[in-house]
């Protein structure tokens, strides 16, 4: 399917402010946030350019899935930090693990004791919606949390708004490539871009209002 030119404008102001967060949006945070924070928006920004410069081609490569997976892992990693200090330990090795795993799962090839070729793809696809699932609950709700409990400011809610739209960015890219695609692929791409630059947005707007 062929980019159109709203696409790549789209995609560029999605890497725009991706770019905004990392060099202003962060400071004054502590050094594990900041990381967190600087590797999920970088991530998006390179991905953004890629796919303005390559097309939609690009995720077609096998590596889509781990991108897609490190952002929302970092956001909620960060967010874990700023704000739940007993989890801290407990999720940083959720995330790790979550990682490896997924990792593993898409890299390499694992025998099958029962000769059942879809196994392999099936378990990989469960792990993948797990670690998903509880990633993008956590963008999700926590964000929503502190600002309705006065925590946070109001608009920090707009993190927990980025955190609905990464997930499902995240699960329709990560299930396309899982070969399990949840809409048509055309459909997708056709979405893809405004949904980042929504998402984008969304946290953009919910750090600087927090």
């Amino acid at each position: 399917m062929k980019m159109s030119t709203i696409d790549r404008v789209a995609l560029l102001l999605t890497g725009l402010l991706a770019a905004y967060q990392v060099a202003i949006g962060i400071n004054g945070l502590g050094d594990v946030p900041i990381v967190a924070y600087t590797v999920a928006f970088g991530v998006l920004l390179v991905a953004g350019l890629l796919m303005i410069i390559l097309g939609f081609e690009v995720l077609d490569s096998p590596v889509v899935v781990i991108v897609s997976t490190i952002i929302p892992l970092s956001l909620s990693l960060g967010l874990v930090w700023e704000h739940l200090d007993d989890w801290r330990g407990l999720y940083l090795g959720f995330v790790i693990a979550g990682f490896l795993v997924i990792l593993v799962t898409r890299s390499l090839p694992m025998p099958d004791p029962a000769h059942n070729p879809g196994q392999h793809r099936k378990l990989a696809t469960i792990v993948l919606a797990f670690v998903h699932g509880i990633a993008g609950l956590i963008i999700f709700l926590l964000p929503s949390i502190l600002a309705a409990n006065g925590t946070m400011k109001s608009g920090f809610a707009l993190v927990g708004l980025g955190g609905a739209l990464i997930g499902i960015g995240g699960l329709l890219l990560s299930f396309l490539k899982a070969g399990k695609p949840i809409l048509p692929k055309e459909t997708i791409l056709r979405i893809l871009p405004g949904l980042l630059l929504l998402m984008t947005a969304a946290f953009v707007s919910g750090f600087a209002l927090g």
